[in-house]
């Protein structure tokens, strides 16, 4: 196929990767921890690791889990874990020792929980002890040989860690009481792996890094199969698209967005490693106050959200105080994982003086497809271009390409797609094509210059009278209304046009009219697209990382209403 975006690529930006730049994630790792030693890798509430405490650490979880759990080769090993210096020890001691990943939501229910370690045959777990009761209930119907908890302060130094360990405890009372028998501390499981030796196993690009749920286009939950091969190949796409942007053991990124979700995995974690950057892991950005103040502590020169995120924080007491602190400082603000709306974005850049730059992705490309070049002075509204060895199509419903300028769906290939999903051969059959491209799921369009805009999910369109009328666009609107603070449009059915558009809304004005809202719309939609109902509640079903479920609030909808 034609390229043609790489006539848009911003100069000295490569056209391809080299796929085969690691052999594997560790050893990716390995190379960094020995070009940035004494430079700090992790912060956590005022707690740092340094890159060779980093390699040292994540050795001795790996000869833990080699040498004295006896596990082997290929064996899937759960992470249940917000951000803590823990996960990236856990996580790369798991990757070094041979093993495969399986990150898992830590505000999952037992249910979850156990149907997610029952289909990836995990045969051991790491919980942080405020969720080991959740665990509890869900080992009984579990594979589990293995469980390692760990305190919200284990890798903080000793008094700090004490302290800590007992406000959580028995102050706050944060952590229900669980009882595991057997189960092995996170600092008894180092102490054991210190006195082993981390046995050497050889790991290729083609063996599997990650089982990486994820409810993919038919929101059933699903492992992708992400290899060495995959994760790096996606790793080295986003160093080369950032060029010079970025300087090697210079940056400090804020990850506010889960590390146990694909986009933060990738774009935080793994990318910032390679550049030997300082990660600052924010445990519960939800706390918005704590979280604002931990940002007025840090001259951070990146930081990667979602629209919500970067919502939450314009929104916040105390933002002016953080831009002050940080002033010249930051070099780039990413934002993926869900629709940007424009109003959002304007207020960013004229908070913060840089854009935000929308990329796009998926858990089944690990997860980075494209992205707005790091040259640009303000926010497009698209998502961008494909990156370098990455090819993007919009195919219509029989999987031929649609011209330019026309809606169809985002398709891609290139050498971060998944191998498939794990234990399910019809799923991965329907995802892709039979030339080979992954159906992504999204509509979207592409125009002359490559650029790739994002319309709707397609299970999200909603069809009035034959007319499309997409879920992002009713939002988008909706947000631009002063009085709003969140929207979430979805259809509903609808006796004389077969859907119909319900609006729920978060004000921010309390005073807000479902008439004035109404009229506001009819200014910049159509009739078809217009809400034929309003709802206003206190606040919307969403995602951990801030995507509204659509799928909630049709559910809710009709419920209410049928």
């Amino acid at each position: 196929m034609r390229k043609i975006w790489l006539a848009s690529y911003p100069q000295g930006i490569p056209s391809e990767i080299d796929v085969r730049a690691y052999a594997s994630l560790g050893e990716m790792l390995e190379r960094s921890c020995r070009r940035f030693r004494d430079k700090t890798a992790f912060a956590n509430m005022g707690a740092t690791l340094t890159y060779g405490e980093f390699d040292r650490l994540s050795r001795d979880f790996g000869a833990c889990l080699q040498q004295e759990l006896g596990l082997l080769k290929g064996d899937c090993v759960a992470i249940m874990l917000p951000n803590l210096l823990q996960y990236p020890v856990a996580l790369f001691g798991t990757l070094r020792a041979g093993l495969t990943v399986v990150n898992v939501n830590p505000l999952y229910t037992a249910t979850e929980l156990e149907q997610q370690l029952d289909d990836s045959d995990a045969k051991a777990i790491i919980v942080l002890e405020n969720f080991a009761h959740t665990l509890e209930r869900a080992l009984e119907k579990t594979r589990l040989q293995y469980v390692i908890t760990t305190q919200l302060g284990d890798l903080f130094p000793p008094v700090k860690r004490w302290l800590v360990n007992l406000v959580v405890k028995h102050v706050k009372r944060m952590v229900p009481s669980w009882d595991i028998p057997d189960a092995i501390g996170f600092r008894d499981a180092l102490a054991m792996g210190a006195r082993r030796a981390l046995r050497d196993v050889a790991v290729s690009s083609e063996d599997v890094a990650f089982l990486q749920y994820t409810g993919g286009t038919t929101g059933v939950p699903k492992g992708a199969i992400l290899t060495h091969g995959n994760m790096v190949a996606n790793v080295e796409q986003t160093a080369a698209w950032i060029g010079t942007t970025l300087r090697e053991g210079e940056e400090t990124v804020i990850t506010a967005l889960p590390l146990y979700h694909i986009f933060a995995l990738t774009a935080n974690l793994l990318v910032f490693l390679k550049l030997g950057g300082r990660n600052v892991l924010i445990t519960n950005p939800r706390d918005i106050p704590r979280f604002v103040a931990e940002l007025k502590e840090t001259r951070f020169t990146a930081i990667t959200g979602v629209n919500t995120l970067f919502s939450a924080l314009l929104d916040a007491p105390g933002f002016d105080e953080v831009r002050a602190a940080n002033r010249g400082a930051l070099k780039i603000a990413v934002a993926g994982g869900m629709a940007v709306q424009r109003a959002v974005a304007e207020r960013w850049q004229q908070a913060m003086g840089v854009p935000l730059v929308e990329g796009y992705g998926l858990t089944e490309a690990s997860p980075i497809v494209c992205s707005n070049p790091f040259d640009a002075v303000e926010f497009s509204g698209k998502l961008g271009l494909p990156v370098p060895s990455t090819e993007v199509a919009i195919l219509n419903e029989n999987g031929d390409e649609v011209p330019l300028g026309e809606l169809g769906e985002i398709c891609v290939r290139g050498p971060q797609v998944m191998r498939g999903y794990w234990n399910a051969p019809e799923e991965t059959a329907k995802i892709f094509t039979p030339n080979g491209w992954l159906r992504t799921g999204d509509i979207g369009r592409m125009d002359e210059r490559g650029f790739v805009e994002f319309s709707d999910r397609r299970k999200d369109v909603i069809v009035v009278s034959g007319f499309k009328a997409y879920p992002t666009e009713i939002e988008d609107v909706a947000m631009m209304h002063p009085g709003v603070k969140d929207a979430g449009a979805v259809g509903v059915p609808d006796p004389r046009s077969g859907e119909a558009v319900a609006l729920f809304v978060v004000r921010k004005d309390p005073g807000l009219t479902a008439k004035a809202l109404l009229e506001h719309c009819a200014k910049h939609l159509t009739g078809y697209k217009l809400p034929r109902r309003i709802e206003f509640r206190n606040q919307l079903p969403k995602t951990p990382i801030g995507k509204i479920l659509h799928r909630q609030l049709r559910e809710e909808a009709a419920r209410s209403h049928g």
